[in-house]
């Protein structure tokens, strides 16, 4: 393996406990906000959720009403305090029984279709290559296997929404996807598409804003503040929420990472990129530059997973490259800590999640290059979906729109009276 060269250590930047906090960030008032609350931390009382919140017990109760009335929550036993001392009270928590929501990644080679449930659990998958990249026949198909899972894993269920995602440039606010390099789609109109086949409300969003949201809702905690989220897969891309609010940018191209140069990695064997230079992010970690690096060490394979599944079962070969990789992503890591300063930076990237010693040397090129991370073991962590990434993707852009505004026209939910 050509060990990529240590450079020399920067002097030593303040430490976050040296530096002003700017304070938690603000939940926003009303039903939405309520929800989390219970999302967060059911079976949880009333009370809790006023003290959480900021809302008065009134508002409280009025959300509440509102949301037991949606089948989004439901009451559980009646609880006393220890020893039975203290007002009784009834927790509230996430009803799970009634409703899931489904979700659709397209990938570069395969698609999955999906199911998941309210606190955000992927109850049942479907994934399948691709015949041809053809948007249509992609979309028509997602929504013919739609019903199958669902007839299969559902329990009775009923299906709220369709959350779609994929990479590159996606208009949530359209429901287009923008540009796909890799699949050749323009300006497909998925929703519009999605919505006709199935019958169902489509959420449209970028995976990288959809597994940031996730992170958020699901996940690692710190996420909540500020984060970047960077996806390496296939497509290399990534997501920067503060506040809780994810940006997007007027052309829906924030996250745009895939061309930061990286350089060679030292070892003069840059690989070119599809923009005409070489050294970018983008085509240095990318499944398909993994699998070329494989071929040129006689490690043939035909598919990334392949290449994955050696690594895992310790061939030295792969562990090196997936290696490789863990540092230069650590480089662009470095640079997006220092231009963000975010609370957590999310790698969702399989080595990471899945071989320790590559989250180790991603957190060491960071701790090495970054001018404002000092803690790259808390700054730094995988996703939390290991292994249901692309499941996850899909349902979570239906489900943020759902705790967004849980009352909201949901046609399969009651009306809000």
């Amino acid at each position: 393996m050509t060990r990529l060269p240590a450079p020399t250590r920067r002097p030593r930047p303040p430490r976050r406990s040296e530096i002003p906090s700017s304070g938690h960030a603000r939940r926003a008032p009303g039903t939405g906000s309520v929800l989390g609350a219970i999302l967060d931390h059911g079976p949880v009382a009333r009370s809790t959720v006023a003290r959480l919140t900021g809302l008065s017990p009134a508002s409280v109760t009025g959300h509440v009403t509102q949301l037991l009335s949606r089948g989004l929550v439901r009451e559980s036993a009646e609880t006393t305090g220890p020893r039975g001392l203290g007002r009784p009270h009834v927790p509230l928590e996430i009803d799970t029984s009634r409703f899931l929501v489904a979700g659709a990644h397209v990938a570069v080679a395969h698609s999955t279709v999906s199911l998941m449930d309210l606190r955000g659990r992927v109850v049942a998958e479907d994934r399948r290559p691709h015949l041809d990249t053809d948007p249509r026949r992609i979309l028509d198909d997602l929504a013919a296997r739609l019903p199958l899972l669902t007839a299969a894993h559902a329990a009775g269920r009923e299906v709220l929404a369709l959350g779609f995602a994929t990479g590159h440039r996606v208009d949530p606010a359209a429901g287009v996807v923008v540009e796909h390099p890799h699949l050749g789609w323009r300006a497909v109109p998925v929703r519009e598409i999605l919505s006709a086949a199935t019958g169902l409300p489509v959420h449209v969003d970028s995976h990288s804003r959809a597994l940031a949201r996730a992170e958020q809702m699901f996940g690692e905690v710190s996420t909540r503040r500020s984060t970047v989220l960077l996806f390496i897969g296939a497509v290399v891309d990534g997501a920067f929420a503060t506040a809780g609010e994810l940006h997007r940018g007027p052309r829906s191209g924030a996250g745009s990472v895939a061309h930061l140069p990286l350089g060679s990695g030292g070892s003069g064997d840059a690989e070119p990129c599809s923009c005409g230079r070489t050294g970018c992010l983008q085509s240095e970690v990318s499944e398909r530059a993994m699998i070329r690096r494989a071929a040129a060490q006689s490690l043939h394979v035909s598919t990334f997973q392949e290449l994955l599944d050696h690594a895992m079962a310790r061939e030295p070969r792969a562990v090196a490259l997936f290696r490789r990789r863990a540092r230069l992503v650590g480089r662009a890591a470095a640079l997006l800590l220092d231009m963000f300063d975010p609370e957590c930076l999310v790698v969702v990237e399989p080595g990471a999640g899945r071989l320790p010693e590559c989250l180790a040397d991603l957190r060491e090129e960071v701790g090495m290059r970054s001018w404002v991370c000092d803690d790259p073991e808390r700054a730094v962590v995988p996703s939390s979906f290991t292994g249901s990434v692309l499941a996850t993707a899909g349902g979570a852009v239906a489900l943020g729109a759902l705790y967004t505004d849980p009352l909201g026209p949901w046609p399969a939910l009651p009306a809000v009276s």
